[in-house]
């Protein structure tokens, strides 16, 4: 370790003075830089290096169990402890969450519907329960909100809308777009909070017509619907970072390419037993239970 210290620092630091105060030779450090990389430095290297590709494909937004899974689909067979040192060792780290902006106002006094929806987040098929929420996107030209709607079965984003404006519209919207794509049976969930975004009279009408259940979180209870608000933290973590989009537009593209090609096809779902939405659609609940 001491040797690895000082072939670290040796740009930093003279090697004779590292050498004296660690207690080595400079002899000693000479020989120790000669001999061979041992196999398991070497395969470390390796391994290190597909992380690295890996991570770079999926613009660092993977951490280290996402990663042990894409390896081990590629036939690498590492242990989920090894990739989480190694990433430790490169620095190699996932995106961090960002704080929450609320976007929820209430339009007194709302519809009365009850909570049929007690934070139970799964659903025995698919177009069984959806989940709706409203989030902000910051860009240089002002405010985008981002209206989407989640399955709770696979986890898919069904239906979404952008708009510079938070209003009914905006929900009305993803709501369309969800029931073109799902052509949802009457009797399913449709769960939201009791923002005026969705106590709209044209809202209200059109899910009558779907034959909708409504279900409306409580007061104060954001965790009612959990799984969305997992869902935007992930996409703001993973879309934006720390960056700042300069235009609607260019937001616009970004976030079409993570929700329609990215995040519904390709990004691995831990509740998914690490496959994709669209993937658990095709395959069923039994490739996630045998863990394939």
């Amino acid at each position: 370790m001491k040797y690895q210290f000082i072939e670290q620092h040796k740009q930093e630091f003279a090697i004779v003075v590292m050498c004296n105060v660690l207690g080595v030779s400079e002899s000693g450090f000479s020989a120790w830089r000669k001999r061979p990389a041992c196999q398991r430095q070497r395969e470390d290297a390796q391994r290190t290096q597909e992380l690295q590709q890996v991570f770079d494909k999926h613009q660092g937004r993977y951490g280290s169990s996402r990663m042990d899974r894409e390896l081990k689909d590629q036939g690498r067979k590492l242990s989920c402890k090894r990739v989480a040192r190694l990433m430790r060792k490169a620095a190699i780290s996932a995106k961090r969450k960002r704080r929450r902006v609320l976007t929820t106002t209430r339009d007194a006094p709302p519809p009365i519907a009850p909570n049929v929806f007690p934070r139970e987040f799964t659903a025995t098929g698919p177009k069984m329960k959806w989940v709706t929420d409203i989030t902000s996107i910051p860009t240089a030209s002002g405010w985008l909100y981002l209206a989407v709607l989640l399955d709770v079965d696979s986890r898919a984003v069904v239906g979404w809308s952008l708009s510079n404006t938070c209003d009914a519209v905006l929900a009305e919207k993803a709501l369309q777009m969800a029931v073109a794509r799902r052509s949802p049976e009457p009797g399913f969930i449709h769960h939201r909070d009791r923002g005026c975004q969705y106590t709209s009279r044209a809202d209200q009408s059109q899910l009558e017509q779907l034959g909708a259940e409504v279900s409306l979180s409580r007061k104060g209870h954001c965790w009612d619907k959990a799984v969305l608000e997992s869902f935007f933290g992930s996409l703001k973590e993973e879309c934006l970072g720390n960056r700042l989009y300069s235009s609607h537009e260019q937001a616009r593209q970004a976030l079409f390419e993570y929700l329609e090609v990215y995040y519904n096809r390709q990004r691995r779902h831990s509740t998914l037993g690490y496959i994709s939405p669209l993937v658990y659609e095709q395959k069923g609940k039994q490739c996630v239970k045998n863990n394939i």
